[in-house]
């Protein structure tokens, strides 16, 4: 058992999850942007230009089109996925972490003064 609750200190510690939460969220971000230019923006700017050359009909041209919305929402949609599977496990690792006990309170600052008082009139 000791080594298993060896493990539960580690994992609660704030600079491992951080640090894993950071890479693992940027890479699911990193696929966002890789389908955004190569799904949507570059077929948006090369298809006009290729197709223009290509078709005798205007109408042809306007449909069809290049961009693949699909892609580049499923990668969305894996991005909101993953981003709340990672918030579950924090928030797990967050209920295995000891709770801090608070410091016993202090006198006040009146209590001291009527300390410091009643030492003076002695």
């Amino acid at each position: 058992m000791g080594m298993i609750s060896e493990f539960k200190d580690f994992i609660a510690k704030g600079n491992a999850m951080d640090l894993a939460v950071g890479v693992i969220i940027g890479a699911a971000f990193g696929a966002i942007v890789d389908s955004l230019v190569s799904d949507v923006i570059t077929p948006a700017l090369l298809d006009p230009a290729l197709k223009a050359a290509q078709v005798e009909n205007l109408a042809d041209l306007k449909t069809g089109g290049g961009i693949l919305y699909g892609k580049f929402l499923s990668a969305a949609i894996g991005f909101l996925v993953i981003a709340f599977v990672i918030f579950i496990m924090v928030k797990a690792i967050n209920s295995m972490k000891k709770p801090v006990e608070a410091a016993p309170a202090g006198p006040t600052q009146e209590e001291l003064l009527t300390q410091i008082r009643d030492l003076l009139k002695k």
